[in-house]
């Protein structure tokens, strides 16, 4: 019997909300609760989630990741920037770039296939910032390595189209004879980069006037999402980052003025049932039976990826002088991987068709591995996110241990300032 989209919307919110609750009793993250209920309900379970609802609903897919964009901007106030600005950029430029080189060598020598081994690479260096986002708002985490996942897991995206973008190009120069097009490879995600932060500067100026003029909290969370909507349909549609974009947004409305993080809390009390759907949605997805299938490729991949993201943070943190729990624990923050890498296998598997027998190997190499290992690592990747935070200190007071909450009470008058 046929059930209507709206009814398996209903199931996912009621579902979700008992996963939620099931993760607090075993000690576990939110969003893997969702994303197992999402599990059980798509391919892997019952199949009430089918690949038609999924696409039906990639709406709220898209919505979500605009909603986290924009928060992620919200928290990059430039005083703390100015502060951790340049361990931002230099983590992410480490944590990326290592996660590629590792990867790249590592398939490399295990099948002797360098296109195929540069493709993996390219998408070993994303991060899905979905899951450390909602992770850190569940647990209202603040502090200097919170701030920096902020940072790290919104400038990723832009990291790894960069990465991508070069490696794509290299890619087809190897199995065609076109040669390597310089000017594509470099122009074209640079335009894409540039063009998604301009378009979101754009949206948080328009957003900042705005909310200058508007003063109920009903209309304000119109205009809110309104135009969180609207910059990333245009993202969308001219094919710019949306997350990138959203973040442009968040990051121009909070330093504009102090007064506009009262949007920032609007907006927060609407992200929780958007965060189910999209984390059902995301387990909807997983094909758990493709795991045993992965073989010796898919280990190397799942396990030198986390090697190269923990090392090249820890490098990068220690290189620019960041805070001591910045170098201790950022690593474990970025190990959740999702909708850039799967979006970007997509590609690869459309793009290297052309190129013959080769070409399209590794594209469905890559969509099958992605597919597979993005379950481990949505499940592994909040955990560890988790862990980090609790151990930094910086979740807020009433999820410390007893031990944790003394010790951070002893210390509270020496922190304050007069």
């Amino acid at each position: 019997m046929a059930i209507s989209t709206l009814l398996i919307v209903g199931i996912i919110g009621v579902l979700g909300f008992l996963g939620a609750r099931f993760s607090d009793r075993i000690h576990i993250p939110w969003v893997v609760g969702y994303i197992l209920v999402g599990v059980v309900l798509g391919a892997s379970g019952f199949h009430l989630i089918s690949e038609g609802v999924v696409e039906a609903l990639n709406i709220v897919s898209l919505f979500a990741l605009a909603l986290i964009g924009f928060t992620i901007g919200g928290e990059l106030q430039l005083r703390d920037l100015r502060e951790l600005g340049k361990s931002i950029t230099v983590i992410t430029l480490f944590e990326a770039s290592s996660a590629f080189l590792l990867v790249l060598a590592t398939v490399y020598l295990v099948t002797r296939n360098l296109p195929l081994a540069i493709v993996f690479g390219a998408l070993a260096s994303a991060t899905a910032p979905a899951a450390t986002v909602d992770v850190l708002w569940q647990y209202r985490s603040r502090g200097p390595l919170t701030t920096t996942l902020f940072g790290v897991v919104g400038l990723d995206d832009a990291a790894a189209l960069i990465i991508y973008a070069f490696a794509s190009s290299i890619t087809k120069a190897m199995l065609g004879s076109e040669g390597l097009q310089w000017a594509p490879a470099i122009g074209r995600p640079i335009a894409e980069i540039g063009g998604s932060i301009l378009l979101g500067m754009i949206g948080g100026l328009a957003l900042h006037y705005a909310l200058r003029w508007v003063r109920d909290s009903g209309q304000r969370l119109i205009i809110l999402l309104g135009m969180i909507v609207l910059c990333a349909g245009l993202a969308d549609r001219y094919n710019l980052s949306l997350i990138l974009t959203s973040m442009a947004m968040g990051f121009t409305l909070v330093n504009l003025s102090r007064e506009n993080r009262s949007a920032f809390e609007l907006t927060g009390a609407f992200n929780p049932p958007v965060m189910v759907l999209f984390f059902v949605l995301v387990g909807a997805r997983v094909n758990v039976a493709l795991l045993p299938s992965i073989g010796l490729l898919g280990i190397t991949y799942l396990v030198m990826r986390v090697v190269g993201k923990t090392a090249g943070a820890w490098t990068g943190a220690r290189v620019s002088n960041a805070p001591e729990v910045v170098k201790r624990y950022l690593g474990l923050g970025l190990l959740s991987q999702a909708g850039v890498a799967i979006g970007l296998a997509i590609d690869a598997s459309h793009t290297f068709v052309a190129y013959g027998d080769a070409g399209a190997e590794i594209g469905l190499l890559a969509v099958n591995v992605i597919a597979a290992t993005t379950f481990v690592y949505q499940v592994i990747g909040p955990a560890m996110t988790k862990v980090a935070i609790f151990k930094a200190g910086e979740v807020a007071e009433e999820f410390l241990p007893a031990s944790q909450k003394s010790s951070r009470s002893d210390t509270a008058p020496t922190e304050s300032t007069p």
